[in-house]
């Protein structure tokens, strides 16, 4: 997914997205701890992908808080 694409999800698909994925990523991690995966890259895909998803929480949350302090 491209950040494009993330910043077009609305706040609560934002959130079900970044859920969905860390769940996602613990199973990945617990399985291939116990075997190898057929693409191990699927790890780090994910794991860049929950970075991308938080990033852009934060910048929604930061400009949230900086509207409301100009409009203070």
């Amino acid at each position: 997914m491209k950040q494009k694409e993330i910043r077009e999800l609305t706040d609560k698909q934002l959130r079900e997205l970044l859920a969905d994925e860390q769940l996602g990523y613990t199973k990945l991690r617990l399985s291939h701890a116990v075997s190898n995966h057929e693409n191990p890259m699927k790890v780090k895909e994910t794991r860049r992908k929950i970075a991308r998803l938080l990033t852009e929480q934060k910048a929604r949350l930061l400009k949230k808080q900086a509207a409301e302090t100009a409009n203070n």
